[in-house]
């Protein structure tokens, strides 16, 4: 329990003085740049999504 205790202590000590936090800047920056690559990725697996079943219906004759 007592190293639990210490483990605890160390790591609000480490959060607190020795960890480097961005500035909301730099965070609302990032942020943006993760929501824009997410929804181009989005974007890009359903259109792959839909030329593969419409090749799909095709090959299959399930189209006719």
């Amino acid at each position: 329990m007592e190293s639990l205790i210490g483990n605890l202590k160390e790591s609000y000590n480490e959060l607190v003085h020795k960890v480097t936090w961005p500035s909301l800047p730099a965070l609302l920056s990032s942020t943006k740049v993760v929501l824009v690559g997410s929804v181009i990725i989005a974007l890009i697996i359903f259109l792959m999504d839909g030329v593969a079943s419409n090749l799909l219906d095709v090959v299959y004759g399930l189209g006719a």
